[in-house]
């Protein structure tokens, strides 16, 4: 599709002036602001867009095609609806410097639809901006209702194709991607409950209990801790996995948090089965529900001694792929085995536990292959050993 049909000509003049400051550096000048949501979305539309019908100039330098990603575009979507949401690193955009007027003495930048001399416009105001990196940040922008959303952004003026393809390969390219054990450990600075924190916050303290299951065994910063030796899943494991029995949206329910409101219970009973500890949650006992999984893994432990305490190769019961099919497991058995008040004893874990019959030897890679169908066939030798049903369910959740 031609891109001049998207976005035709505007009709009339127009000029949008931004302040700026300006930041010599060894690729040349650059230009620093803060954008209203508004502005930032309406200067760069068509090239956030049209990623999804053609290459723009500088992909074709590099030889590659970096399309929007619409899933990562509608969480975002919602993200920006979020009380706290920020986008604190800054916008690239690249301007042509004949749809551009620098005042220095003022430090105004004008970006404009019409080049100098013009007596009408000769492009539309949407295609000023060729967006180098934020497109998905820009696109989510659009879903935005509130009142103040300014973003920085960081603008280049007449900067060739080779320069445009140079400054994108060293943003995408070169930038450390953020470890998830790390940023679940950040929450616990944060002042709000959340159901993340909250994960991260019983992940702690199993980690720290002694005679617990997991002493010792998690990587709180998603990479080996110095002076333990035996350390078999990652924060980022523990929280997920805890995570998915609690919020069907966990940064919807920490949002909901912030504002001051409570998190709904779920009415839908598949939603009530597969939540199953998200009334502890609502009920901020958390206490209990660190309980429950320090209980079934106790029993866990006292099931299969060996193959929990071992540090071979090839055993999988205390790592990630044994950890995930275990807390999979763990739902149709909590929600048949919990008592009254939402607690489980490790009796009553140990009642299905002794049910199995799996040896200490059974848990390798060669009986269960790393990934998710190893994972997926160790869940399913749970269920059918203990004679459990993943539809096993009660149907009244009476401490909620």
């Amino acid at each position: 599709m031609n891109s001049d049909v998207l976005f035709p000509v505007d009709p009339d003049k127009i000029e949008i002036e931004i302040p700026i400051l300006i930041a010599r550096q060894p690729i040349g000048d650059l230009y620093l602001a803060a954008i209203p949501h508004a502005t930032i979305t309406r200067i760069s539309h068509f090239d956030v867009r049209r990623v999804l019908i053609e290459k723009r100039d500088f992909e074709m330098y590099l030889g590659i095609q970096r399309p929007l990603n619409e899933t990562r575009v509608s969480t975002l979507e919602k993200y920006v609806k979020y009380v706290d949401a920020t986008f604190p690193s800054s916008i690239i955009i690249a301007v042509d410097e004949n749809y551009v007027d620098l005042d220095e003495g003022r430090s105004v930048l004008k970006i404009r639809n019409y080049r100098e001399g013009e007596d009408v416009p000769s492009i539309s105001i949407r295609r000023t901006a060729r967006v180098l990196d934020g497109q998905h940040r820009i696109a989510g922008l659009e879903a935005f209702e509130g009142g103040d959303f300014d973003v920085s952004v960081t603008i280049f003026i007449g900067m060739d194709i080779a320069d445009q393809a140079y400054v994108f390969s060293t943003v995408n390219l070169e930038q450390t991607k953020v470890n998830k054990s790390l940023a679940y450990g950040l929450f616990e600075l944060a002042r709000s409950r959340s159901p993340q924190k909250v994960c991260h916050s019983i992940a702690v303290a199993l980690d720290r209990d002694e005679s617990g299951p997991f002493s010792k065994r998690i990587k709180r910063l998603g990479v080996a801790t110095p002076g333990r030796r035996h350390e078999t899943i990652t924060q980022a494991t523990f929280v997920e996995a805890l995570l998915a029995a609690i919020s069907r949206e966990p940064k919807e329910d920490r949002d909901i948090l912030l504002r001051g409101r409570v998190p709904w219970p779920y009415e839908l009973e598949r939603d009530r089965q597969r939540f199953y500890l998200r009334p502890l949650f609502l009920n901020k006992d958390d206490i209990k529900l660190a309980e429950v999984i320090s209980n079934f893994f106790v029993a866990v432990r006292k099931r299969w001694p060996n193959a929990w305490a071992s540090e071979e190769e090839g055993m999988v019961l205390n790592k990630s792929l044994g950890f995930r099919a275990l807390m999979r497991f763990l739902r149709p058995l909590y929600n048949v085995a919990r008592d009254k008040d939402g607690g489980l004893s490790i009796d009553a874990a140990s009642d299905y536990l002794d049910r199995i019959d799996l040896s200490d030897d059974a848990f390798t890679t060669d009986e269960f292959k790393p990934g998710s169908s190893g994972e997926g066939n160790l869940f399913r030798a749970l269920l059918q050993g203990s004679g459990l049903s993943d539809s096993d369910v009660q149907l009244t959740l009476p401490f909620e």
